[in-house]
C-alpha cells in the first residue's frame, strides 16, 4: 500500500494525521446522502493505516449545520472502525442542535464531545 499524505483536503473533508491521532474536519454545511459515502471513502484508509497506533479520532463538525441519517451513520461507522483500533472518538465543535439530536437518538453515548479547543485539549490529554 502506498504512503498516505499526512494532510489531505477535498471538498467534503480535511484530514490530518498527528501523533497517535487522526483529525477529520467535515466540510459542511450538510452531511447528507451524497457527502456521506465520499467522506467515508476518504477517511477509512487513514483509519486502516493508523491501526493500533491510533489513540484519538477527532471529527471536527464546526462547519456542519445539518446531518442526515446517512451522515449520522457515517459518523458511527467511522467511530466503530476507530474503536476497533482502540481509539477514542471525539466530536469537536458540534452545533448544540446536532448534539441534542444525537442525544435523542442515544448516539451521544458513543462519542466524547469537545465544544471548544480547551475541551479538546483536555480530552486529548486523557
Amino acid at each position: 500500500m502506498s504512503e498516505l499524505p499526512a494532510k489531505k483536503k477535498t471538498i467534503h473533508v480535511e484530514i490530518e494525521v498527528g501523533s497517535k491521532l487522526l483529525y477529520a474536519k467535515f466540510m459542511g454545511p450538510q452531511i447528507g446522502q451524497r457527502e456521506s459515502p465520499i467522506i467515508s471513502q476518504e477517511v477509512e484508509p487513514y483509519l486502516k493505516a493508523a491501526g493500533k497506533d491510533l489513540k484519538h479520532f477527532i471529527i471536527d463538525m464546526k462547519s456542519v449545520t445539518f446531518v442526515s441519517s446517512m451522515g449520522v451513520g457515517v459518523c458511527i461507522a467511522l467511530r466503530n472502525k476507530a474503536s476497533a483500533a482502540g481509539a477514542k472518538s471525539i466530536l469537536f465543535g458540534t452545533a448544540p442542535d446536532l448534539v441534542k439530536l444525537l442525544a435523542m437518538m442515544k448516539i451521544d453515548q458513543m462519542f466524547k464531545f469537545a465544544k471548544d479547543q480547551a475541551e479538546l485539549d483536555m480530552l486529548l490529554r486523557s
